[in-house]
């Protein structure tokens, strides 16, 4: 798969040969990224820009295995006549020369792409549905990268062994796939970086947040920049309201103060603030949440009940970074680059390389007619990583029947449907 048609910058595998990746990502999307960021190969090198970019992915979907290992066993390097190959000091050098930037550009074009093929016909009374989450990557204690990053600190006296990277990712809620994400130094919160997001949040959607995003200054500059996207967040139990209206007992429009703080930060908040605010009738357990605020205030739009159910189905997404951590990064502590650039650059082509199994998952379950949830993640890595492996030293010609193979085998681990929990 990645072999053959990325053997040499000049010559391809004819249209019909190539591999479902291929088709995911095509070689002049990669060329766009690298052109819009002055990154492409002006000459011949044994490791051309497009080669790096597949390096760099290639690094997320094979945790388990070196660099200069990676390259050799996907064959993604050039040679001259005498067959000479690249020297393990050219991979660092050629991941310097293309930088992060071409990466960066990529994920965005390819993740508006692939969410808007499988998801934009997914909706919710009428709206898209995602959900802002925020997880932390641990780097090696460089002193670059601890002044960058920093750690997170747990007192005054005490803070994480490593540096710290924070970020937080805006991704669909029914298939998964990242639409975007920011991130950067530990000392900045889940909500600074949020808003980083806010030029990404698509019209007519409905984005789900955990208690943390309950910030008036986020939600208020959410729907001031689009008017026709709306969120969810559940309360908090000191959130102080003032009900304004009922629509039924546990259903309500409520008004709330803005903070003196956030009005300083932002001088343009009003004093006061609206939202639908819908209550459990009563507590299920210690740790349930006692009711969700949400910018869709008419009623008539949706009722609260569907509003408390649909809350629950953004636990689907804090299993995203679990299947980046646990399955694709298979647990390991840190991250492998040792420079800020690097380790950039490293974090979007994991992010690219989750959002490709993600998206072959999506059509296996489309093929299937289940959802993309209900196919278990790491059997699809696995099955397509071996996949990624025999298409380096296929015949092009045999790839189709090789994945076509490889989407019936990966049928057989749909999961069984989630009984859903109510739980916080």
């Amino acid at each position: 798969m990645l072999g053959h048609w990325l053997l040499d910058t000049d010559t391809f595998a004819a249209p019909e040969s190539l591999s479902t990746f291929h088709k995911h990502l095509p070689l002049d999307w990669i060329h766009t990224a690298l052109e819009q960021t002055d990154k492409a190969s002006v000459r011949r090198r044994k490791l051309p820009a497009e080669l790096v970019v597949w390096l760099v992915i290639a690094m997320g979907l094979f945790r388990d295995r070196s660099i200069s290992d990676v390259v050799d066993k996907l064959d993604l390097i050039l040679t001259d006549k005498l067959g000479a190959s690249v020297a393990p000091s050219a991979i660092p050098q050629a991941r310097q020369r293309l930088t992060s930037e071409p990466l960066a550009a990529l994920f965005d074009l390819t993740a508006a792409r692939w969410i808007e093929e499988e998801d934009g016909k997914d909706t919710w009374h009428g709206l898209r549905l995602f959900s802002v989450d925020g997880t932390q990557f641990r780097t090696a204690d460089t002193p670059e990268l601890a002044k960058h990053f920093g750690y997170v600190k747990h007192s005054k006296t005490s803070h994480t062994e490593y540096p710290v990277v924070r970020l937080c990712a805006f991704s669909s809620l029914r298939s998964r796939m990242v639409h975007h994400v920011a991130f950067g130094p530990s000392h900045q919160g889940e909500v600074t970086y949020t808003k980083q997001l806010l030029a990404h949040v698509s019209d007519h959607s409905l984005t789900i947040f955990d208690r943390c995003y309950l910030s008036a200054e986020l939600l208020i500059n959410w729907q001031r920049q689009h008017p026709h996207a709306h969120w969810m967040v559940p309360i908090k139990s000191n959130t102080k309201y003032t009900v304004l209206h009922s629509f039924s007992e546990c259903d309500h429009l409520v008004e709330m103060k803005v903070s003196p703080q956030a009005r300083k930060l932002d001088p343009s908040l009003p004093e006061y603030w609206q939202a639908r605010l819908i209550l459990y009738p009563e507590p299920v357990s210690s740790n349930h949440i006692k009711g969700v605020l949400c910018s869709l205030v008419d009623e008539r739009q949706c009722s609260g009940q569907a509003l408390l159910d649909v809350y629950f189905e953004r636990w689907e997404i804090e299993n995203s970074y679990g299947e980046i951590k646990h399955r694709m990064l298979e647990d390991t502590i840190l991250l492998r680059s040792q420079s800020v650039e690097g380790v950039t650059q490293e974090l979007w082509g994991i992010l690219l390389a989750y959002n490709l199994v993600r998206v072959e998952i999506s059509r296996i379950a489309h093929e299937a007619e289940v959802s993309p949830l209900r196919i278990s993640f790491m059997m699809a890595l696995r099955d397509i990583q071996d996949e990624v492996m025999w298409c380096a030293i296929a015949a092009p010609g045999t790839i189709p029947k090789k994945l076509r193979a490889m989407r019936e085998r990966v049928k057989r681990y749909i999961l069984p449907e989630k009984k859903k929990t109510a739980q916080e």
